[in-house]
């Protein structure tokens, strides 16, 4: 859509922010090391075999949280970019928030080069709050893809955008149709998580489960002095096994990624199935409850104490 709007071919897209599987960003999602080029310059290296070449050259990579490496992109693309594409909080590699500001300023960028913004809210929308990254960095881009939770665990997709992007669609200029297009289950199980679940209640529940995660880790780190941070916001969040902020992959990296999966040892062993990894985030639900999350914060305590034995 962004292209057919356009006119334009380039992508401009966030190092290590995965969306999805096709072939146009399957590239530099969590790239090695020794092929992601200098942080100033990230290297467009795709994912996997049988990404044609000219499609990674289509794609410019450049670094959350880094103003002037967008800059750049845009000033050695100038006439080309169609859009750049972010997660408002990347949750591929735990969950890094964006700096103060920074949001407002991609769009700024974005659109005095004649691109759009494209905000992938398929982890962060309805679930950090009703309208998601948008109300709650309060940055509307101009297409948000969102799925996951408006599905009420159904597998769902919905795309939306300002008028005029979306009338692409309307005036055939960009062909949309799919098998599962307004499939009637799917539509039956978002209209309900929508209209009737995810409710004032619903978000009241989420940030007293948060509050609840948030002061009994940040009390077990403190008390055993470890260096580790929490994040949450709403129904998301996870430990970060670093004291500083992490601001961008290459932070990411420096992580030790024992660390979190002793976490997730320490919490399958006990009752808490988590997704393995470093990037390890959770998801609470209208069903999680005071005692679930105490679970959770009691297993961390065990491991905080045994770490400092």
């Amino acid at each position: 859509m962004a292209r057919g709007f356009t006119g334009r071919d380039r992508l401009v897209k966030i190092e290590a922010s995965y969306h999805g599987h096709h072939d146009a960003l399957m590239v530099s999602v969590e790239p090695p090391p020794d092929r992601m080029g200098p942080p100033e310059h990230p290297a467009s290296f795709p994912q996997s075999e049988g990404i044609p070449g000219a499609i990674v050259e289509l794609t410019t990579v450049v670094p959350f949280n880094d103003l002037p490496a967008l800059e750049t992109a845009f000033a050695e693309h100038q006439g080309e970019v169609a859009a750049v594409i972010v997660e408002p909080a990347m949750m591929n590699v735990g969950i890094v928030l964006p700096d103060p500001g920074y949001l407002d300023k991609v769009k700024e960028v974005a659109h005095r080069h004649g691109a759009l913004l494209i905000f992938d809210e398929v982890k962060t929308g309805v679930t950090i709050a009703p309208g998601g990254a948008t109300e709650r960095f309060k940055v509307t881009p101009d297409l948000v893809a969102l799925a996951k939770a408006i599905g009420g665990g159904l597998p769902c997709g919905a795309v939306g955008g300002r008028d005029d992007v979306m009338g692409v669609i309307e005036d055939k200029r960009v062909a949309q149709m799919g098998t599962f297009n307004g499939n009637p289950l799917t539509m039956a199980a978002s209209k309900t998580t929508l209209l009737e679940i995810l409710d004032a209640r619903a978000y009241a529940h989420f940030d007293a489960l948060a509050e609840t995660l948030q002061g009994g880790l940040d009390e077990a780190i403190g008390r055993y002095e470890l260096p580790f941070h929490v994040i949450t916001l709403a129904a998301r969040g996870g430990v970060t096994y670093r004291a500083r902020r992490v601001r961008n992959y290459r932070d990411y990296l420096e992580i030790d990624k024992t660390l979190s999966y002793l976490s997730w040892l320490y919490q399958s062993n006990r009752g808490v199935l988590m997704a393995p990894g470093a990037e390890e985030n959770w998801t609470l639900s209208v069903q999680h409850s005071v005692e679930d999350v105490h679970r959770y914060v009691d297993n961390f305590v065990e491991m905080a104490k045994d770490l400092r034995r």
